[in-house]
């Protein structure tokens, strides 16, 4: 696990495989995302690292309900009553209610590669194969997310899963863009900013075309649920994207 502040208050921490940001203000803060089940110590541990404790999380925000970012939110939502949000649309993925995840098959005939296999191993130790959806998650209300530390604005980017979202910090000038794009992953050999391979989206198509409708937002610390940190406006790192 790496800490690094990119910007006033934003909190980046690479985890093992998975990313998450705690995000700071004068009134409190909140956790982006959650890491691998596996990582919820992790998390505990980034945000205690910090001065700052659990149990006072305003929110834990979810850009989307892939297992390696909602690993933590259960808990959370168990153990400190912190209220789990994400958007309307992807608010049954994280219910468990439904799923849209890279299926084992998927994974299995490319497991010949050794990227792939190295990966898949490590899903198996981070307890992805049980992971607990959070059951008491709620989807936001614009005017709920403004009033949260770094004031987050959520932006609509369909085709990872169905209700994937980018979170903007417009104060910060920073965005977490979840999966929408990497700049890092376990199975690529490439590093900068790329999209996932393809059999990790629900809409491939629809996922390259939504990353590409970042090009106009105004931002300059891009951070990634893979990969490092990115300090460079949005426009470039999205006229880097290919199918």
């Amino acid at each position: 696990m790496n800490i690094s502040e990119q910007a006033p208050g934003i909190f980046f921490v690479e985890g093992p495989a998975s990313n998450w940001l705690i995000v700071r203000d004068d009134g409190g803060f909140i956790v982006i995302d959650g890491g691998y089940p596996a990582d919820r110590d992790l998390v505990l541990e980034s945000i205690r690292g910090l001065g700052l404790e659990p149990a006072d999380a305003k929110a834990m925000l979810i850009t989307h309900g892939h297992v390696d970012h909602t690993g933590s939110a259960a808990y959370f939502s168990r153990t400190f009553g912190t209220p789990i949000l994400c958007s309307p649309g992807e608010l049954p993925h994280v219910q468990g209610k439904e799923k849209h995840q890279v299926t084992f098959g998927q994974v299995l005939v490319r497991a010949w590669r050794p990227r792939v296999f190295r990966w898949m191993l490590h899903v198996i130790k981070a307890k992805a194969l049980r992971a607990e959806p959070a059951t008491r998650a709620e989807a936001w209300m614009p005017e709920k997310l403004h009033s949260l530390p770094g004031h987050p604005q959520a932006i609509p980017l369909p085709g990872h899963t169905p209700g994937n979202v980018a979170l903007l910090l417009p104060d910060a000038g920073a965005i977490a863009v979840g999966d929408s794009f990497v700049t890092g992953h376990p199975i690529s050999s490439t590093s900068g900013p790329q999209m996932l391979h393809r059999m990790y989206h629900s809409d491939p198509v629809a996922a390259l075309a939504s990353a590409r409708q970042l090009e106009g937002v105004q931002a300059n610390v891009i951070l990634p649920g893979h990969g490092p940190a990115l300090h460079l406006p949005l426009a470039e790192a999205v006229a880097a994207l290919q199918a």
